[in-house]
């Protein structure tokens, strides 16, 4: 083992090398620190994401689940879908109604997701999500109703009015009391009848705001939208009933109502929030590993701009290696001497890359509106990369500095 002194001493020894030569140091590590900062930002976005759509279903229920024509983790083609598709009926208000007739069922309703752009007086929204849905929507969600009501039982049977979400009115009206007022929803008039502010956990993805709650027979009958991607029946079971329990009983009762014989496969799918997280589990995983290899690129290059940096150290203090030598210095410590300093170059530049990586994660938290802290092992993976990329790619010039032979370095001008 490399004893501590000698272990403060290469430490120093790095670190005065780095202030002789600020400009070389600091393009040195460049690629080590654009490196672990990636790693840190997408570690913090990947656990926000998570944690957004885990609080997301944890407020929807943990014996929620849904009911859709075909489940694909991705989305569906609505003009040209595949046979296995096609064949499957288009889930309907009927096929609702046999879940609700089961005891052990506490709701079942048909929601629509409409992607849309809403207007008001010459005032437009990007394009938006508006959920189809019914009186027991923030039931399932959550949110506060913060003005006006929501949807009377009269007005779910396809009356035009909204209940838009707080920042969609604050977008749309400004100062102005929205209820009461018109909005367009892809040129369809829509009367405000309430405004509701919605969790900050809301399940939805990064970015993609909610601008309000309309009727699902309204959206059925007024509004354009894909039956296969973005129509289900939500379906929550009873507290004393388990999820496999509800899912048996509603697969019995919608296989009774499309008449289906035994054998013969289930036309719908159900999907469970331990689908949904596993979906988003893989995908995030993916979206992670390939920032992680985008990464790996600058780190390679700041493993490589270290080796350099390194031969040029032990090109310059050729004679001091020589000196050091002759006065019994072994081969494995001036190895370690080397490797030392290649490790606390690189570690500097970890450390920076930690602290670009929190700023650029807390920025980029407050711009995507996610809720999380940056994780503590991408902290400490970083750390470890980067004095990892200082031993590898400082191996050679420190080998190299220890193979010299004492004569030839002392002879070296």
């Amino acid at each position: 083992m490399l004893p501590l002194n000698r272990l403060g001493e290469g430490v120093l020894m790095a670190l005065d090398a780095m202030r002789a030569n600020k400009l070389r140091s600091a393009l040195t590590v460049l690629g080590v620190i654009i490196g672990v900062a990636t790693v840190m930002t997408m570690a913090s976005i990947v656990q926000g994401v998570r944690a957004q759509i885990f609080n997301a279903l944890e407020v929807a229920g943990p014996t929620t689940f849904y009911v859709m024509r075909y489940f694909s983790q991705t989305p569906l083609n609505p003009d040209n879908l595949p046979y296995e598709v096609r064949i499957r009926p288009v889930l309907q208000e009927s096929d609702a109604d046999a879940i609700r007739q089961i005891p052990e069922i506490d709701y079942a309703g048909m929601w629509i997701q409409v992607f849309s752009r809403l207007e008001y007086q010459g005032t437009r929204t990007q394009m938006i999500t508006v959920w189809a849905a019914d009186d027991h929507y923030m039931d399932l969600q959550g949110g506060t109703l913060l003005r006006g009501r929501f949807f009377t039982r009269s007005e779910l049977t396809g009356e035009q009015v909204i209940v838009l979400e707080e920042q969609t009115a604050d977008h749309l009206f400004g100062r102005l009391d929205p209820i009461g007022k018109t909005v367009r929803v892809n040129g369809v008039p829509f009367r405000v009848i309430g405004i509701y502010l919605k969790p900050d956990n809301i399940f939805e993805p990064p970015g993609q705001e909610t601008a309000g709650v309309i009727p699902y027979r309204t959206a059925k009958y007024n509004l354009r939208y894909d039956e296969t991607n973005a129509l289900w029946i939500s379906v929550k079971g009873r507290p004393d009933v388990t999820v496999a329990r509800a899912q048996d009983l509603v697969t019995v009762a919608l296989r009774r109502e499309r008449k289906l014989r035994p054998g013969v496969p289930n036309t719908f799918d159900l999907l469970t929030q331990d689908q949904i997280l596993d979906t988003i589990s893989s995908l995030t995983t993916a979206f992670f590993g390939l920032m992680v290899a985008l990464s790996g690129v600058a780190l390679l290059v700041g493993g490589i701009g270290v080796m350099a940096i390194m031969m040029v150290s032990v090109t310059e203090r050729t004679r001091e290696i020589g000196l050091r030598k002759a006065l019994g210095a072994t081969r494995r410590e001036i190895l370690l001497q080397f490797l030392v300093e290649a490790a606390t170059l690189t570690l500097v530049g970890g450390l920076l890359g930690i602290i670009v990586g929190l700023g650029l994660g807390q920025v980029l938290k407050q711009v995507l509106n996610l809720e999380s802290s940056v994780p503590l092992w991408s902290a400490v993976l970083a750390t470890a990369v980067s004095v990892g990329i200082g031993l590898g790619f400082g191996l050679y010039p420190a080998n190299r500095a220890a193979a010299m032979d004492p004569i030839e370095a002392l002879r070296h001008e």
